[in-house]
Formats: C-alpha cells, sequence, structure tokens
C-alpha cells in the first residue's frame, strides 16, 4: 500500500499548493482593487501564519514522534495548513 499511500500525499501536497495560490491570487487583486475582501484581510492574512504553521509543526512533530512514515508525518503537517487555505478559499470567493 505504499504506493497508495505516496499517491494520497502528492495530491495532498499538490492540492495544497493550488489552495495557496488561489488564496494569494485572491488576497493581491483584493489589495489592487479588482476582488471584493474584507478591510482586515491584510492582517488576517499576515496574523494566521504563525499559528498555523505552529499548529503543522506540532501535528508533523507528534506524528514523527509516534514513528509514523514519513509519508504520514507530511500528511500530518500539511493537514493543518489545507484546513486553514480550503477555508481561506471558501471565504474569499464568497467576496468582502
Amino acid at each position: 500500500m505504499m504506493t497508495t499511500s505516496l499517491l494520497r500525499s502528492t495530491m495532498a501536497f499538490w492540492t495544497l499548493m493550488a489552495e495557496t495560490q488561489t488564496v494569494m491570487t485572491l488576497r493581491i487583486m483584493g489589495m489592487a482593487g479588482l476582488w471584493p475582501v474584507h478591510p482586515d484581510e491584510n492582517e488576517r492574512m499576515v496574523a494566521e501564519k504563525g499559528p498555523a504553521f505552529a499548529r503543522a509543526m506540532m501535528a508533523g512533530s507528534m506524528a514523527a514522534m509516534r514513528g509514523e512514515s514519513p509519508d504520514r508525518v507530511a500528511m500530518a503537517a500539511m493537514r493543518p495548513l489545507g484546513r486553514k487555505t480550503r477555508a481561506n478559499v471558501k471565504r474569499l470567493t464568497r467576496g468582502g
């Protein structure tokens, strides 16, 4: 089942990358006045980074300490980031 696990972690990585790019694009468009965003979006994008990466680091570290395989460690670390990017995409595509 190594192939399935590798495929799953690869898809999670590329999904995270696509969602991240979407969030960045919508925020830049918002800064340029081309997309409606909430007035506090700039503050929000700075404030969310630390806690999101701390959760990712903790989840990955805990998986590693449990002796999980590298792909499971990566998945554990990506999961909190993916939740944040999905929430951001959903919120930003609704408009400000």
